[in-house]
């Protein structure tokens, strides 16, 4: 089964109802075993990426990782297939929350969008954590257009080739304290969850409860993940 068959037969509905009551939706294993191993093979190979981060340097936590330069075909292809489940999402989203913009059916149109307003650089990464490291709590924006939906895969097998590293979600609630949630996803597991904020509904309409995405302490071993950002940056 190919990837578009396999992101094709993910469980749409479900993932919807989970994005808007709680900001993320794990969708189960979108890749194999076979593809998370060739990913983190390529890690080494710096000719691949356009850009390395190491992230004490900038206090963004403890660990690295790299942009690529190009997209190698099982990235492309998860970008590009998934894209269209998201701007459907995203369009609801910003119907309820009354933001006039909406976004094209095509991850092709929607690049073209970014690199006419000068947004021309490729966002998927390979991130990379040993025992200590962590993100601290972040959004990816990387210019003024930002697809407001994203997509981390875990590439490592939790228990076996790392501990701890759980995948951090924090809401902003307003007029109250911050709700924090704490993901492990599988190897090969995805999990799509915003950018920014979803809209949550209150006695006055809709309302845009913020949120921030890291990484827990990672307690042991090494813990490669794939992040797909749809928006190209500046």
């Amino acid at each position: 089964m190919n990837i578009l068959e396999r992101v094709e037969k993910l469980n749409w509905t479900a993932i919807e109802q989970s994005l808007a009551q709680h900001g993320y939706a794990c969708t189960g294993p979108l890749l194999t075993p076979e593809e998370c191993s060739a990913l983190i093979g390529l890690y080494a190979d710096p000719s691949l990426f356009r850009s390395r981060i190491e992230m004490a340097r900038y206090r963004f936590g403890e660990g690295d990782y790299q942009y690529f330069a190009w997209l190698p075909p099982v990235v492309q292809q998860l970008r590009e297939s998934v894209y269209p489940f998201l701007a459907t999402v995203a369009n609801a989203w910003n119907q309820a929350l009354s933001v006039p913009e909406r976004f094209p059916d095509s991850l092709d149109a929607l690049l073209a969008q970014c690199h006419a307003a000068g947004q021309t650089k490729p966002t998927p990464l390979l991130l990379h954590y040993t025992a200590g490291g962590f993100d601290c709590l972040h959004q990816d924006l990387y210019g003024e257009l930002a697809f407001p939906l994203q997509l981390v895969c875990c590439l490592s097998q939790p228990g076996r080739d790392f501990s701890g590293g759980g995948f951090v979600l924090v809401e902003q609630r307003p007029r109250a304290q911050s709700r924090a949630e704490v993901i492990s996803p599988d190897l090969g597991e995805g999990v799509v969850f915003t950018t920014r904020y979803r809209p949550v509904k209150g006695s006055r309409g809709y309302y845009r409860a913020n949120m921030k995405h890291g990484v827990s302490r990672v307690k042991s071993g090494s813990r490669y993940t794939l992040g797909v950002i749809f928006h190209d940056a500046r």
